[in-house]
């Protein structure tokens, strides 16, 4: 039996890494089903992607131009929900605002890395893309771990 039903990324504000994050993921091939998610922990109103991380994400192939930012919930944690938070803070953020936080793992650390996936906010497309390439070695990693775990079940 498969260990995980749902897959959130979480980032601040689910318009940048955590969409791309979610973009990325969905256009991986997965032996199990695995609902794909991402949501964010600061959402005033449901923000469309950032644009320079959509034109990244496009000249990769990837869209995400219907996105819309969601708010991570309460009902978000659960048993067979795996929840990958993007960098450190927002990790801390989550034990500390959600009572009922588990299975809540830092996505680097998650796959056996040290790197830290900076925000590019108000940066460069360059550093934009940058952002992806780290994201998407991450999660290269990440679908090998998973199709392992399925196999392993």
């Amino acid at each position: 039996m498969k260990r995980y039903d749902k897959l959130i990324f979480v980032s601040n504000s689910n318009t940048l890494r955590g969409p791309m994050a979610e973009g990325i993921m969905k256009s991986k091939y997965l032996l199990g089903d695995l609902e794909i998610e991402s949501r964010g922990l600061v959402v005033l109103f449901p923000e469309p992607i950032n644009q320079k991380a959509e034109a990244v994400l496009k000249s990769h192939g990837i869209s995400m131009k219907n996105h819309r930012a969601e708010v991570l919930k309460e009902e978000d944690f659960d048993e067979r929900n795996l929840i990958l938070a993007l960098d450190e803070t927002d990790k801390l953020k989550i034990f500390e605002n959600y009572e009922n936080a588990v299975n809540v793992y830092l996505l680097s650390a998650f796959v056996g890395s040290t790197e830290e996936i900076q925000n590019p906010l108000g940066g460069t497309l360059q550093d934009y893309g940058a952002c992806y390439e780290l994201i998407e070695s991450l999660i290269a990693k990440l679908v090998i771990k998973l199709n392992e775990e399925e196999l392993l079940c």
